[in-house]
């Protein structure tokens, strides 16, 4: 049967067909059915035609079904349940799911948050399976396709609008520097004091695709273009030890001194001219998973998560429930 040829198929013959087989009697199917027997005999003559064979023979005071009825048969329990469960409400449990979401987490961000969220669903999920990226190519279209469940990143200037974001944390950026570093013997410096020491750099977005809640955004780009990054690196742990063994400067978030426990040998020195910029995190999803059990509950552990870290590190609340959560366009 051909895929157009299935409008034609009525899923209430295939229910008589399996009372059909199961009573091999028409009465009997029909007083299972709750219908009459002349209105089953009409069933079983569509049936026939259906699937082009005589389905049934009588014998006796019952029915013998053919080679094609018990081919049918050994296959129709299994479609008929297929269907019920197709249309039966999704029942989710964290405690047993069995399941895997893939997620993108940019930059930094996978270092200080998955660790937790890894905990945290342990205790939860523990048969939930998580595989993370820090890098992807088109993850807007991965998103879209489902190869990508989430991301989190830095908010960008532009999303596609079927990209639904929700605000996790607002964090003003500054520049990480070893101890003793010659910029620490001066009261104040500039950007000019700063074009003097080589910057590092996570290899990451194009900082003017990235967009920064308050402040002045023409000034970080300014400072971008004025300081511009002498070394790039994909490993945070090999970034902070370049800055912790040279004079390289890291443009940073500042919770990073206090989750990897920095202070000893690290300090965060402020970036001189952007004014009161902040950097916007968010997590973002395709519309297509909104209202998915499974992918709702993980993205609570993230919005749960995030709050908790956001306490715990000092980070400014979230403005209001109307920047938290908005749709992209």
């Amino acid at each position: 049967m051909e895929i157009r040829d299935l409008g034609r198929l009525d899923l209430n013959l295939l229910v008589a067909l399996e009372a059909l087989l199961e009573e091999r009697s028409v009465s009997r199917a029909a007083e299972r059915l709750y219908i009459t027997q002349s209105a089953m005999s009409k069933t079983l003559g569509r049936l026939r035609e259906l699937f082009d064979d005589q389905l049934f023979v009588r014998r006796g005071s019952g029915m013998v079904p053919t080679p094609r009825a018990e081919q049918i048969a050994a296959s129709l329990p299994q479609v008929l349940q297929a269907v019920q469960a197709m249309v039966r409400p999704l029942n989710f449990d964290p405690a047993t799911y069995d399941g895997q979401m893939n997620i993108l987490m940019q930059g930094h961000m996978g270092v200080w948050f998955l660790p937790a969220l890894m905990a945290r669903l342990q205790e939860k999920s523990p048969g939930m399976r998580v595989r993370a990226f820090s890098r992807i190519e088109h993850a807007f279209d991965q998103l879209a396709t489902g190869s990508l469940d989430f991301a989190l990143q830095i908010e960008r200037q532009q999303y596609p609008p079927d990209l639904d974001l929700t605000t996790l944390a607002f964090a003003r950026p500054v520049l990480l520097a070893r101890k003793g570093h010659p910029l620490h013997k001066l009261e104040a410096f500039t950007i000019e004091d700063l074009t003097q020491f080589p910057h590092l750099a996570l290899l990451s977005t194009d900082i003017s695709e990235l967009s920064f809640h308050e402040g002045d955004a023409e000034a970080v780009l300014e400072f971008e273009r004025r300081a511009p990054h002498h070394y790039e690196t994909d490993d945070l742990q090999t970034a902070l030890e370049i800055v912790r063994k040279t004079d390289c400067l890291f443009p940073a978030p500042p919770m990073f001194i206090e989750q990897f426990n920095l202070s000893r040998y690290i300090s965060a020195l402020p970036i001189p001219g952007i004014g009161d910029v902040s950097i916007k995190y968010v997590a973002v999803r395709h519309q297509r998973v909104i209202g998915s059990p499974a992918h709702d509950f993980f993205y609570q552990q993230i919005i749960e998560l995030t709050a908790e870290i956001r306490a715990r590190l000092g980070l400014p609340d979230l403005p209001t429930l109307r920047e938290q959560k908005k749709l992209a366009y």
